[in-house]
């Protein structure tokens, strides 16, 4: 089992910044995928960014420039750095691990941004 713990979030202004972070926990060996989706009020959930242990990384088009995902892996922790936040960005942020055939989630994290 791997516990993901998210923090971070809150209400920013449109144009401003937030970090998110994402700490794992268990049995985190081997944790091929770590990665973040949100999940807007009546929308699907969606794969924000992603980063492999191989430090690969892959974006959502819609915040390619803007975002950019990093792992520690010595603190087992991943972070979402979002810059130029847009009020679509408007969402509940969710950590995500991928471990063999498993896959994990936390308990989110509320982002707001105001116009």
């Amino acid at each position: 089992q791997v516990q993901l713990v998210e923090s971070g979030g809150g209400l920013v202004e449109a144009g401003g910044s937030l970090r998110l972070s994402c700490a794992a926990s268990g049995s985190i060996f081997s944790i091929a995928v770590l990665a973040w989706y949100r999940q807007a009020p009546g929308k699907q959930r969606d794969l924000v960014a992603a980063i492999t242990s191989g430090g690969s990384t892959n974006y959502a088009d819609s915040v390619k420039g803007r975002f950019t995902v990093s792992r520690d892996n010595a603190k087992n922790t991943v972070y979402l750095q979002m810059n130029s936040l847009k009020p679509e960005d408007t969402a509940v942020y969710y950590c995500y691990a991928r471990q063999s055939n498993y896959r994990y989630w936390g308990q989110g994290t509320q982002v707001t941004v105001s116009s």
